[in-house]
């Protein structure tokens, strides 16, 4: 029976194998043949193929699912033609910004390509470092959620406070450390297959270097263009990527115990230039057979950081109206016209441009818009536009230096209270609803209030692009057909 079975699912796969290949181009083709090749050469040759675990990190977009499909038909196309083929580790990271749709393309996708009772396959998910089986239909939890929330908050805090508020680089963390575990977990695998372009692996570098700094746990070699030294650097970084925030007893360690590999052996694998034509080509492939569904607008993480351009037309509305004294229209305004400006100068595709001027570019629109964007942080990461305000700031950091200025320009009548902010700041006894006032404008447990009010502030430099150029060059290459190669 087991020998029928078995002969009845390679059937199937072979079947599945088929169909995908129907929706590649010749060039595809050749590029799927070289990219096993590849494979099998990282392996060892075929007679070590079926020992080789290569780990994908789907996020739900449109070159996340074209990647996976493109694995998928190698290790089929092994399957078919050699004793053995390669293991698969599908694992994706669940945070706040992880939307309903991005799982259910994740799911369609998993599904067309029968990944599902795969023994070759695994399909995974991380929530609050927890390794658990893949459920598209599994809410976050709300542990995950607010330590999410509690991760973004503490290193928007950790800047100087004349520094442009970055509020993704907590994202890129999460990512890395993501990466380092997933790789050890339940005997490790032996490579991370990414298809992401140079340049956005020097953004996510870039970040990742911006981001460790700020999180205070060390400083990432100079010289790297890409992510091709990716592991080890995070084995020199620890397990740990948020330990400089917390103490040992706030700390959560991985889970579950015990399966994670003391010593990593994976490799970062690069198949940026197995992807191939035009987006235009690929797209039967991504809707009709992977079912995929463009979110356009929708924050999200991937292996380089991007956001919504409202919310991040948002926060340069609210950096124009708080601290640079002049109005919230202005500096939404300004940031609309540079990324359209940034998207023209990548040659994004002139209807991208107009989809972005449609929707942000209109004046009338401000006061919803900032409604808009106001709810989408509320329902998405639990931030009121009151502690956004408090980032923007960071007034808590290096001993409350900035705090009298924050309460001059946002909470006058709080200034004389500041005696009792310090005292509750530094662990000492301070009225209840000071305390209280405390949690709810800065979104922190007056505990963590406390871990900021003695860090100091820590200048990152501008060796890196701002994140609101990639969101916006990102969002013109990912919401609509175009040359890869304008991203490369």
């Amino acid at each position: 029976m087991s020998t029928i079975h078995d002969q009845a699912m390679n059937h199937v796969y072979q079947q599945v194998l088929q169909r995908l290949l129907s929706f590649f181009s010749r060039a595809e083709r050749t590029a799927l043949q070289l990219l096993i090749q590849r494979l099998v050469v990282a392996a060892g040759g075929f007679e070590r193929i079926g020992e080789y675990k290569v780990l994908v990190t789907p996020t739900g977009e449109r070159d996340s699912s074209y990647a996976l499909a493109l694995m998928r038909a190698a290790q089929l196309s092994l399957a078919g033609r050699a004793p053995a083929t390669f293991q698969l580790r599908v694992a994706t990271l669940r945070w706040n910004g992880t939307g309903e749709v991005a799982l259910d393309n994740m799911h369609r996708s998993f599904s067309a390509l029968f990944l599902y009772d795969d023994p070759r396959v695994e399909l995974l998910m991380v929530d609050h470092r927890e390794v658990r089986p893949f459920n598209h239909l599994a809410a976050l939890s709300d542990d995950g959620a607010d330590a999410n929330r509690r991760n973004l908050l503490m290193m928007g805090h950790r800047r100087n406070r004349d520094e442009a508020l970055e509020l993704w680089d907590d994202t890129c963390l999460a990512t890395a450390e993501f990466y380092g575990q997933v790789a050890r977990w339940n005997n490790g695998v032996d490579a991370l297959v990414s298809s992401e372009p140079p340049r956005r692996q020097m953004q996510f570098m870039d970040t990742l270097g911006r981001a460790v700094r700020k999180a205070g746990i060390g400083v990432l070699p100079s010289g790297m263009s890409g992510c091709e030294g990716l592991f080890a650097v995070l084995d020199g970084l620890g397990g740990d990527l948020y330990r400089g925030f917390y103490t040992e007893a706030e700390r959560i360690g991985w889970c579950p115990e015990g399966e994670f590999e003391s010593c990593r052996r994976a490799t970062y694998l690069d198949i940026h230039d197995m992807v191939v034509g035009k987006l235009e080509d690929r797209w039967p492939l991504l809707s009709e057979f992977l079912g995929f569904q463009a979110v356009q607008w929708a924050l999200h993480q991937s292996e380089g950081e991007h956001a919504d351009p409202l919310v991040e037309a948002h926060f340069r509305g609210l950096e124009a109206e708080y601290i640079e004294g002049r109005s919230y229209n202005e500096g939404f305004t300004e940031h609309v016209h540079k990324g359209l400006e940034i998207m023209r100068r990548t040659q994004v595709p002139e209807p991208v441009c107009e989809q972005l001027i449609s929707r942000l570019g209109h004046l009338s629109d401000l006061d919803d818009l900032r409604q808009q964007a106001t709810t989408s942080l509320h329902k998405t990461f639990g931030l009121s536009e009151a502690q956004l305000v408090c980032l923007l700031f960071a007034p808590f950091i290096e001993h409350g230096a900035g705090l009298e200025r924050f309460l001059r320009t946002c909470h006058p009548g709080m200034l004389v209270a500041m005696p009792d902010l310090h005292r509750a700041m530094q662990g000492l006894h301070a009225p209840e609803q000071v305390m209280q006032w405390m949690t709810d404008v800065s979104g922190l447990p007056v505990r963590l209030v406390g871990h900021l009010y003695a860090m100091s502030p820590l200048q990152v430099g501008e060796a890196s692009l701002p994140t609101s150029e990639i969101a916006l060059d990102h969002v013109g290459h990912d919401a609509a057909p175009g040359d890869r190669s304008a991203e490369g």
